[in-house]
Protein backbone atom coordinates (compact mmCIF):
# COMPACT_ATOMS: atom_id res chain seq x y z
CA UNK A 1 0.00 0.00 0.00
CA UNK A 2 1.21 3.51 -0.85
CA UNK A 3 1.99 5.48 2.10
CA UNK A 4 -0.47 8.64 2.75
CA UNK A 5 1.63 11.49 3.20
CA UNK A 6 3.45 10.88 -0.25
CA UNK A 7 0.29 10.57 -1.71
CA UNK A 8 -1.09 13.64 -0.83
CA UNK A 9 2.03 15.36 -0.87
CA UNK A 10 2.31 14.26 -4.97
CA UNK A 11 -1.05 15.55 -4.79
CA UNK A 12 -0.09 19.23 -4.04
CA UNK A 13 1.91 19.57 -7.27
CA UNK A 14 5.28 18.47 -9.11
CA UNK A 15 6.82 22.09 -7.56
CA UNK A 16 6.34 21.20 -3.70
CA UNK A 17 7.03 17.04 -4.49
CA UNK A 18 10.22 18.15 -5.98
CA UNK A 19 10.89 20.72 -3.42
CA UNK A 20 10.58 17.89 -0.85
CA UNK A 21 12.62 15.12 -2.76
CA UNK A 22 15.51 17.67 -2.39
CA UNK A 23 15.58 17.49 1.08
CA UNK A 24 14.64 13.94 1.55
CA UNK A 25 16.24 12.28 -1.48
CA UNK A 26 16.95 9.19 0.76
CA UNK A 27 13.88 8.57 1.47
CA UNK A 28 12.27 6.31 -1.38
CA UNK A 29 8.54 7.35 -2.79
CA UNK A 30 6.44 4.97 -1.73
CA UNK A 31 3.56 5.38 -4.22
CA UNK A 32 2.66 1.56 -4.44
CA UNK A 33 -1.46 0.95 -5.73
CA UNK A 34 -1.70 4.98 -5.64
CA UNK A 35 -4.59 6.23 -7.96
CA UNK A 36 -2.59 9.44 -9.35
CA UNK A 37 -5.28 8.96 -13.02
CA UNK A 38 -5.31 12.09 -14.85
CA UNK A 39 -1.74 13.78 -12.44
CA UNK A 40 0.09 16.39 -13.54
CA UNK A 41 3.34 14.83 -12.95
CA UNK A 42 5.28 16.58 -15.51
CA UNK A 43 9.34 16.65 -14.50
CA UNK A 44 8.43 15.23 -11.36
CA UNK A 45 11.43 13.74 -9.40
CA UNK A 46 10.44 9.76 -8.54
CA UNK A 47 14.27 8.49 -9.27
CA UNK A 48 13.51 4.77 -7.23
CA UNK A 49 9.97 5.09 -6.66
CA UNK A 50 7.64 2.31 -5.70
CA UNK A 51 4.92 2.64 -8.19
CA UNK A 52 3.82 -0.91 -8.44
CA UNK A 53 0.13 -1.42 -9.14
CA UNK A 54 -0.35 2.46 -9.59
CA UNK A 55 -2.57 3.54 -11.95
CA UNK A 56 -1.76 6.94 -13.60
CA UNK A 57 -3.84 6.38 -17.28
CA UNK A 58 -3.91 9.68 -18.64
CA UNK A 59 -1.53 11.36 -16.59
CA UNK A 60 1.29 13.48 -17.51
CA UNK A 61 4.89 12.37 -16.80
CA UNK A 62 6.64 14.10 -19.56
CA UNK A 63 10.00 14.55 -18.75
CA UNK A 64 9.81 13.09 -15.46
CA UNK A 65 12.58 11.62 -13.69
CA UNK A 66 12.03 8.06 -13.22
CA UNK A 67 15.20 6.36 -12.87
CA UNK A 68 15.35 3.02 -11.30
CA UNK A 69 11.23 3.48 -10.27
CA UNK A 70 9.42 0.24 -10.02
CA UNK A 71 6.50 0.42 -11.91
CA UNK A 72 5.55 -3.49 -12.01
CA UNK A 73 2.04 -4.12 -13.21
CA UNK A 74 1.31 -0.44 -13.01
CA UNK A 75 -1.36 0.80 -15.21
CA UNK A 76 -0.26 3.56 -17.86
CA UNK A 77 -3.32 3.90 -20.30
CA UNK A 78 -2.74 6.73 -22.63
CA UNK A 79 -0.40 7.70 -20.00
CA UNK A 80 2.57 10.63 -21.17
CA UNK A 81 6.31 9.75 -20.40
CA UNK A 82 7.53 11.70 -23.37
CA UNK A 83 11.01 12.10 -22.95
CA UNK A 84 10.91 10.43 -19.48
CA UNK A 85 14.26 9.59 -17.44
CA UNK A 86 13.29 5.39 -16.97
CA UNK A 87 16.65 4.23 -17.17
CA UNK A 88 16.96 0.70 -14.99
CA UNK A 89 13.16 1.34 -13.91
CA UNK A 90 10.91 -1.65 -13.75
CA UNK A 91 7.83 -1.96 -16.15
CA UNK A 92 7.45 -5.29 -16.11
CA UNK A 93 3.66 -6.33 -16.91
CA UNK A 94 2.71 -2.34 -16.96
CA UNK A 95 -0.60 -2.12 -19.41
CA UNK A 96 0.80 0.48 -21.57
CA UNK A 97 -2.00 0.57 -24.01
CA UNK A 98 -1.56 4.24 -26.17
CA UNK A 99 0.95 5.51 -23.54
CA UNK A 100 3.53 7.65 -25.40
CA UNK A 101 7.32 7.12 -24.85
CA UNK A 102 8.53 8.88 -27.45
CA UNK A 103 12.05 10.20 -26.61
CA UNK A 104 11.76 8.21 -23.11
CA UNK A 105 15.51 6.76 -22.45
CA UNK A 106 14.59 3.22 -21.39
CA UNK A 107 18.27 2.25 -21.52
CA UNK A 108 18.35 -0.89 -19.31
CA UNK A 109 14.86 -0.85 -18.25
CA UNK A 110 12.32 -4.05 -17.45
CA UNK A 111 9.48 -3.95 -20.22
CA UNK A 112 9.56 -7.84 -19.88
CA UNK A 113 5.67 -9.11 -20.65
CA UNK A 114 4.79 -5.07 -21.06
CA UNK A 115 1.81 -4.73 -23.02
CA UNK A 116 2.79 -1.64 -25.64
CA UNK A 117 0.10 -2.19 -27.85
CA UNK A 118 -0.04 0.45 -29.76
CA UNK A 119 2.37 2.66 -27.81
CA UNK A 120 4.10 5.15 -29.27
CA UNK A 121 7.83 5.03 -28.56
CA UNK A 122 9.19 7.14 -31.72
CA UNK A 123 12.99 7.68 -31.15
CA UNK A 124 12.86 6.15 -27.67
CA UNK A 125 16.19 4.74 -26.41
CA UNK A 126 15.86 1.41 -25.66
CA UNK A 127 19.88 -0.25 -25.09
CA UNK A 128 19.94 -3.18 -23.63
CA UNK A 129 16.26 -2.71 -22.20
CA UNK A 130 14.58 -6.36 -21.81
CA UNK A 131 11.36 -6.75 -23.87
CA UNK A 132 10.86 -10.22 -23.32
CA UNK A 133 7.86 -11.52 -24.09
CA UNK A 134 6.26 -7.92 -24.52
CA UNK A 135 3.18 -6.70 -26.51
CA UNK A 136 4.78 -4.82 -28.98
CA UNK A 137 1.90 -5.04 -31.70
CA UNK A 138 1.03 -2.09 -33.65
CA UNK A 139 3.63 -0.26 -31.89
CA UNK A 140 5.81 2.47 -32.82
CA UNK A 141 9.31 2.53 -33.12
CA UNK A 142 10.29 4.92 -35.62
CA UNK A 143 13.81 5.58 -34.92
CA UNK A 144 14.17 4.03 -31.66
CA UNK A 145 17.53 2.48 -30.51
CA UNK A 146 17.06 -0.83 -29.69
CA UNK A 147 20.95 -2.41 -29.97
CA UNK A 148 21.56 -4.87 -27.36
CA UNK A 149 18.03 -5.64 -26.48
CA UNK A 150 16.36 -8.79 -25.59
CA UNK A 151 13.17 -9.49 -27.87
CA UNK A 152 13.00 -12.80 -26.97
CA UNK A 153 9.54 -14.16 -27.55
CA UNK A 154 8.02 -10.80 -28.01
CA UNK A 155 4.83 -10.33 -30.48
CA UNK A 156 5.85 -7.75 -33.63
CA UNK A 157 2.89 -7.74 -35.35
CA UNK A 158 2.26 -4.80 -37.75
CA UNK A 159 4.95 -3.16 -35.50
CA UNK A 160 6.57 0.11 -37.17
CA UNK A 161 10.39 0.04 -37.13
CA UNK A 162 11.49 2.64 -39.49
CA UNK A 163 14.97 3.53 -38.97
CA UNK A 164 14.93 1.90 -35.97
CA UNK A 165 18.45 0.54 -34.69
CA UNK A 166 18.16 -3.52 -33.76
CA UNK A 167 21.89 -4.42 -33.76
CA UNK A 168 22.85 -7.01 -31.55
CA UNK A 169 18.95 -7.84 -30.58
CA UNK A 170 18.25 -10.77 -29.18
CA UNK A 171 15.34 -12.14 -30.90
CA UNK A 172 14.41 -16.14 -30.33
CA UNK A 173 11.27 -16.75 -30.33
CA UNK A 174 9.54 -13.73 -31.79
CA UNK A 175 6.25 -13.56 -33.76
CA UNK A 176 7.45 -11.22 -36.23
CA UNK A 177 4.58 -9.94 -38.63
CA UNK A 178 3.85 -7.37 -40.79
CA UNK A 179 6.76 -5.12 -39.98
CA UNK A 180 7.63 -2.05 -41.39
CA UNK A 181 11.80 -2.46 -41.68
CA UNK A 182 12.68 0.45 -44.34
CA UNK A 183 16.12 2.48 -43.45
CA UNK A 184 16.39 0.06 -40.04
CA UNK A 185 19.29 -1.69 -38.88
CA UNK A 186 19.67 -5.49 -38.07
CA UNK A 187 22.64 -6.65 -38.15
CA UNK A 188 23.89 -9.46 -35.78
CA UNK A 189 20.45 -10.35 -34.44
CA UNK A 190 21.26 -13.76 -32.17
CA UNK A 191 18.58 -16.17 -32.90
CA UNK A 192 19.42 -18.53 -30.45
CA UNK A 193 18.66 -19.32 -26.80
CA UNK A 194 21.23 -18.31 -24.69
CA UNK A 195 21.42 -22.24 -23.69
CA UNK A 196 22.98 -22.60 -27.21
CA UNK A 197 25.65 -21.78 -29.80
CA UNK A 198 25.17 -18.05 -30.51
CA UNK A 199 23.66 -17.46 -34.16
CA UNK A 200 23.35 -14.13 -35.61
CA UNK A 201 21.40 -13.38 -38.83
CA UNK A 202 21.26 -9.40 -40.06
CA UNK A 203 17.20 -10.34 -41.33
CA UNK A 204 14.74 -10.13 -38.47
CA UNK A 205 11.81 -11.30 -40.90
CA UNK A 206 13.39 -14.85 -42.10
CA UNK A 207 14.95 -14.99 -38.04
CA UNK A 208 12.44 -17.33 -37.15
CA UNK A 209 12.65 -19.48 -40.01
CA UNK A 210 16.25 -19.89 -40.37
CA UNK A 211 15.88 -20.96 -36.62
CA UNK A 212 13.05 -23.18 -36.79
CA UNK A 213 14.80 -24.68 -39.82
CA UNK A 214 18.00 -25.59 -37.73
CA UNK A 215 16.32 -26.85 -34.58
CA UNK A 216 13.15 -28.94 -36.10
CA UNK A 217 13.93 -31.63 -38.10
CA UNK A 218 10.18 -31.70 -39.34
CA UNK A 219 10.59 -28.10 -40.77
CA UNK A 220 14.38 -29.52 -42.66
CA UNK A 221 12.08 -32.37 -43.86
CA UNK A 222 9.42 -29.80 -45.40
CA UNK A 223 12.77 -27.77 -46.75
CA UNK A 224 14.00 -30.93 -48.47
CA UNK A 225 10.15 -31.89 -49.66
CA UNK A 226 10.32 -28.54 -51.43
CA UNK A 227 13.46 -28.74 -52.94
CA UNK A 228 13.36 -32.14 -54.33
CA UNK A 229 9.39 -32.54 -55.09
CA UNK A 230 7.91 -29.72 -56.18
CA UNK A 231 6.51 -29.30 -59.28
CA UNK A 232 4.54 -26.41 -60.45
CA UNK A 233 2.21 -26.61 -63.11
CA UNK A 234 0.84 -24.10 -65.36
CA UNK A 235 -2.87 -23.70 -67.38
CA UNK A 236 -6.13 -22.15 -67.64
CA UNK A 237 -9.01 -23.61 -65.42
CA UNK A 238 -11.66 -23.69 -67.61
CA UNK A 239 -13.29 -26.76 -68.70
CA UNK A 240 -12.21 -29.40 -70.10
CA UNK A 241 -8.11 -27.18 -69.90
CA UNK A 242 -8.97 -27.93 -65.93
CA UNK A 243 -9.79 -31.78 -66.25
CA UNK A 244 -6.62 -32.20 -67.52
CA UNK A 245 -4.56 -30.43 -65.46
CA UNK A 246 -6.47 -31.70 -62.22
CA UNK A 247 -5.34 -35.18 -63.90
CA UNK A 248 -2.13 -33.84 -64.84
CA UNK A 249 -1.51 -33.53 -60.78
CA UNK A 250 -2.92 -36.88 -59.22
CA UNK A 251 -0.80 -38.48 -61.94
CA UNK A 252 2.30 -36.72 -60.16
CA UNK A 253 1.09 -37.50 -56.75
CA UNK A 254 1.01 -40.89 -57.45
CA UNK A 255 4.80 -40.45 -58.29
CA UNK A 256 5.58 -38.70 -55.27
CA UNK A 257 5.88 -35.28 -56.40
CA UNK A 258 3.74 -32.05 -54.69
CA UNK A 259 1.97 -30.69 -57.61
CA UNK A 260 1.16 -27.12 -57.50
CA UNK A 261 -1.33 -25.20 -59.52
CA UNK A 262 -1.68 -22.12 -60.25
CA UNK A 263 -4.97 -20.56 -61.99
CA UNK A 264 -4.72 -18.09 -64.24
CA UNK A 265 -8.10 -17.20 -64.53
CA UNK A 266 -8.56 -15.30 -61.51
CA UNK A 267 -7.20 -11.10 -62.18
CA UNK A 268 -3.41 -10.83 -62.38
CA UNK A 269 -1.00 -8.14 -61.06
CA UNK A 270 2.29 -7.67 -59.60
CA UNK A 271 1.48 -9.74 -56.76
CA UNK A 272 0.45 -12.32 -59.41
CA UNK A 273 3.57 -12.51 -61.48
CA UNK A 274 6.21 -12.30 -58.04
CA UNK A 275 4.13 -15.37 -56.48
CA UNK A 276 4.39 -17.38 -59.68
CA UNK A 277 7.95 -16.50 -59.91
CA UNK A 278 8.63 -17.68 -56.43
CA UNK A 279 6.40 -20.56 -56.95
CA UNK A 280 8.58 -21.31 -59.70
CA UNK A 281 11.75 -21.07 -57.95
CA UNK A 282 10.45 -23.30 -55.38
CA UNK A 283 10.04 -26.13 -58.15
CA UNK A 284 11.91 -28.76 -59.27
CA UNK A 285 10.67 -28.54 -62.75
CA UNK A 286 7.41 -26.60 -64.33
CA UNK A 287 5.15 -28.15 -66.40
CA UNK A 288 3.34 -25.92 -68.85
CA UNK A 289 -0.04 -26.57 -70.45
CA UNK A 290 0.32 -23.69 -73.31
CA UNK A 291 -2.88 -25.11 -74.82
CA UNK A 292 -5.75 -22.30 -75.29
CA UNK A 293 -3.39 -20.35 -72.89
CA UNK A 294 -1.83 -17.04 -73.46
CA UNK A 295 -1.35 -16.35 -69.78
CA UNK A 296 0.87 -19.19 -69.14
CA UNK A 297 3.29 -17.68 -72.07
CA UNK A 298 3.48 -14.33 -70.32
CA UNK A 299 4.85 -16.21 -67.49
CA UNK A 300 7.03 -18.23 -69.24
CA UNK A 301 8.46 -15.33 -70.51
CA UNK A 302 9.56 -14.42 -66.81
CA UNK A 303 10.04 -17.67 -65.26
CA UNK A 304 12.27 -19.24 -68.66
CA UNK A 305 15.16 -16.43 -68.80
CA UNK A 306 15.30 -15.56 -65.09
CA UNK A 307 15.27 -19.11 -63.82
CA UNK A 308 17.55 -21.56 -66.11
CA UNK A 309 18.38 -24.12 -63.55
CA UNK A 310 14.46 -24.80 -63.53
CA UNK A 311 13.56 -26.90 -66.66
CA UNK A 312 10.21 -26.11 -68.31
CA UNK A 313 8.36 -28.43 -70.32
CA UNK A 314 5.42 -27.74 -71.87
CA UNK A 315 2.81 -29.47 -73.18
CA UNK A 316 -0.07 -28.68 -76.05
CA UNK A 317 -3.02 -30.36 -77.38
CA UNK A 318 -2.32 -31.85 -80.91
CA UNK A 319 -4.71 -30.06 -82.84
CA UNK A 320 -3.07 -26.26 -81.89
CA UNK A 321 -0.23 -24.80 -82.86
CA UNK A 322 2.66 -23.90 -80.94
CA UNK A 323 3.00 -19.77 -80.63
CA UNK A 324 5.44 -17.86 -82.58
CA UNK A 325 7.08 -17.04 -79.77
CA UNK A 326 8.64 -20.10 -78.57
CA UNK A 327 11.45 -19.51 -80.80
CA UNK A 328 12.25 -17.23 -77.65
CA UNK A 329 12.32 -19.78 -75.41
CA UNK A 330 14.23 -22.50 -77.52
CA UNK A 331 17.30 -21.44 -77.22
CA UNK A 332 17.24 -21.81 -73.24
CA UNK A 333 18.66 -24.59 -71.79
CA UNK A 334 16.19 -24.91 -69.71
CA UNK A 335 13.64 -24.80 -71.94
CA UNK A 336 12.43 -28.46 -73.33
CA UNK A 337 11.35 -29.79 -76.49
CA UNK A 338 7.59 -29.30 -76.50
CA UNK A 339 5.05 -32.55 -76.54
CA UNK A 340 2.33 -32.96 -77.65
CA UNK A 341 -0.73 -34.99 -77.07
CA UNK A 342 -4.22 -35.93 -78.23
CA UNK A 343 -6.23 -36.03 -75.43
CA UNK A 344 -6.40 -36.38 -71.71
CA UNK A 345 -5.72 -40.15 -71.80
CA UNK A 346 -2.66 -39.97 -74.02
CA UNK A 347 -1.50 -37.75 -71.77
CA UNK A 348 -1.57 -39.15 -69.18
CA UNK A 349 -0.24 -42.55 -70.43
CA UNK A 350 2.65 -40.90 -71.86
CA UNK A 351 3.69 -39.09 -68.69
CA UNK A 352 6.25 -40.74 -67.09
CA UNK A 353 8.35 -41.27 -70.79
CA UNK A 354 7.94 -37.82 -72.38
CA UNK A 355 7.20 -35.45 -69.66
CA UNK A 356 8.51 -36.75 -66.18
CA UNK A 357 11.74 -38.38 -67.57
CA UNK A 358 12.85 -35.65 -69.78
CA UNK A 359 12.13 -32.92 -66.95
CA UNK A 360 14.15 -35.20 -64.61
CA UNK A 361 17.03 -35.57 -66.89
CA UNK A 362 17.45 -31.90 -67.68
CA UNK A 363 17.39 -31.44 -63.52
CA UNK A 364 20.43 -33.21 -63.43
CA UNK A 365 22.44 -31.34 -66.55
CA UNK A 366 21.67 -28.21 -65.13
CA UNK A 367 22.74 -28.57 -61.47
CA UNK A 368 26.19 -29.92 -63.14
Amino acid sequence: MANDQHVALLNQGVAAWNAWHEVNASISPDLAGAQLRAANLTGAILNGADLREANLSGANMSGAYLRGANLTEAILRGTRLDGADLRGANLSSARLYLADLSGADLRGANLAAADLFPANLNGADLRKANLYSANLRDACLRGADLRGACLESAVLVDTDLTDADLSGCRIYGISAWGLKLEGAKQQNLVIAPDNEPKITVDNIEVAQFIYLMLSNNKIRDVIDTITSKVVLILGRFTGERKAVLDALREKLRERDYLPILFDFERPRGRDTDETITLLARMARFVVADISDAKSVLQELRAIVPDLPSVPVQSIILATQEEPGMFDFYRTRPSFLAVHRYADQEQLLADLCEKVIRPAEVKVLELRD
